[in-house]
């Protein structure tokens, strides 16, 4: 039985022209997190939001920022973002020549540290930094754009992260994106997954809370 997961609603589906209001309904729809996908048209073929839009809307939700940075060389702009107000900054393996110092330097920015993969990328590329993450995000689509379907075979590195990190001891967050919905949550939440980031399959089904029940008991459904 799976005992409690995160649901990070990813704003990339949400309406860009009513964000706070958007934030302040997923706090009053019971939610504790939100996903930023940040993307710069380099990393990723799509543009979305930056510090500027973060920092403004900081001071007006509650919710823990999750920040997905798409970009290239993101260690570029860790501490804007960090001033901009994320609580976790989740960066790509690919886009980062220098991992550990990278990691490291998030840490010293006193927030907290996830390292996200693309779905063909191996897990070898993160085993000796696991100990120092707080977060490993599994990408199950292609990065760029919402409403994607969800690719299979990132179930096996679901597992095989799992296995990893009670093989070296190692306690964070794992999570997904792309491609989550009420059909799969279940799956890949027994595969030890515990955050979940949905876009589409959330934010195109309102009210939120409603929509949120969904996910929640689609994972304790027998």
């Amino acid at each position: 039985m799976v005992e409690k997961i995160i649901l990070s609603p990813s704003l990339l589906s949400a309406d860009f022209g009513r964000l706070e209001e958007e934030l302040l309904a997923l706090e009053e729809a019971g939610l504790q997190w939100v996903h930023w996908d940040v993307m710069d048209g380099i990393f990723v073929p799509n543009i979305t939001f930056g510090p500027p839009v973060i920092k403004k809307l900081r001071s007006r939700s509650k919710l823990f920022f999750d920040v997905h940075l798409m970009i290239d060389k993101p260690e570029r702009y860790f501490e804007t973002f960090v001033d901009a107000g994320a609580d976790l900054l989740c960066f790509h393996v690919e886009s980062c020549l220098h991992l550990e110092r990278a990691v490291s330097q998030v840490k010293d920015l006193g927030v907290q540290v996830g390292l996200a993969l693309n779905p063909a990328t191996p897990l070898s590329s993160i085993e000796y930094l696991l100990p120092q993450l707080d977060l490993v995000l599994i990408m199950s689509v292609n990065p760029g754009f919402g409403g994607q379907k969800f690719i299979p075979f990132t179930k096996q590195k679901i597992s095989q992260l799992v296995k990893m990190l009670q093989e070296v001891q190692a306690t964070c967050y794992v999570q997904v994106d792309g491609g989550v919905t009420p059909s799969n949550v279940k799956e890949l939440a027994l595969l030890g997954a515990n955050v979940f980031v949905s876009g589409s399959a959330f934010f195109g089904y309102p009210p939120y809370a409603e929509r949120y029940q969904v996910f929640l008991d689609a994972v304790q459904r027998n």
